[in-house]
């Protein structure tokens, strides 16, 4: 039988922008802030994070009364489930976008692991992507994949490109099914309980955008966007 895991959204920033970076021809003008969470997976013999998020950041106090959430720093946010970076055995990147990766370099008995694809991207990034900050990885233990792929037992990747070249959701075993955390920057906007997904705003190629949502929507029995506020909210999943 699979490892089953337990899924702790830890909020280690927030940005303000507009919703129309989350959902593409949609929703323009609607300024909203949305939360950085790192995700950390509790059930194996191995500690394990999804992303890492901001180092630093500025939100107003009255943003954490807002949403009910902590809003903390890397080593706090962990300190919460009590670990330390150093704790760290394996980090899942979504995607290298510089608001998932930030703290890796904090955390240095961690295998990271990422597409290749993402990552070749990464070191040569196009300059109409400028989230990327090749230089944040450097020295660290990355551990390059292709496609679908288990990383441990209980837990594995799916290839969903478009958002970046190489994004990669996270499929993770549960006591409730099947729980995924979207490789591509998504909020509740982008997955309407009537009718067809919504494209994220930002993409590589809106086509395969699409389609890895829609992808996803149709494996998750537990579906986790990675810029929601009501993921942050919880305490744990499920």
């Amino acid at each position: 039988m699979a490892t089953t895991y337990t899924i702790y959204p830890l909020v280690v920033g927030a940005k303000e922008t507009d919703q129309g970076m989350m959902t593409y021809l949609k929703f323009y003008g609607k300024r909203i802030w949305i939360p950085i969470i790192v995700f950390y997976l509790k059930g194996g013999n191995q500690n394990i994070l999804v992303d890492t998020g901001l180092e630093d950041f500025i939100v107003p106090e009255e943003l954490k009364q807002q949403y009910g959430v902590d809003i903390l720093y890397f080593e706090d946010a962990l300190a919460k489930v009590g670990l330390k970076p150093e704790d760290i055995d394996i980090i899942i990147h979504t995607h290298l976008h510089n608001d998932h990766c930030e703290n890796d370099y904090k955390c240095p008995q961690a295998k990271i692991y990422v597409q290749k694809a993402e990552y070749n991207f990464f070191l040569n990034p196009h300059p109409i992507d400028h989230r990327y900050y090749s230089d944040l990885l450097d020295g660290l233990n990355v551990i390059t994949i292709e496609g679908d792929k288990e990383i441990v037992d209980g837990i594995s990747v799916v290839f969903t490109p478009g958002h970046t070249p190489g994004g990669q959701s996270v499929v993770i075993n549960t006591t409730e099914g099947k729980a995924i955390i979207t490789g591509f920057c998504c909020n509740e906007e982008n997955f309407p309980k009537v009718g067809p997904v919504v494209t994220p705003g930002i993409h590589i190629n809106a086509i395969d955008a699409y389609e890895s949502a829609k992808r996803i929507k149709e494996m998750a029995d537990i579906l986790i966007p990675n810029h929601a506020w009501s993921v942050a909210q919880k305490g744990q999943i499920p």
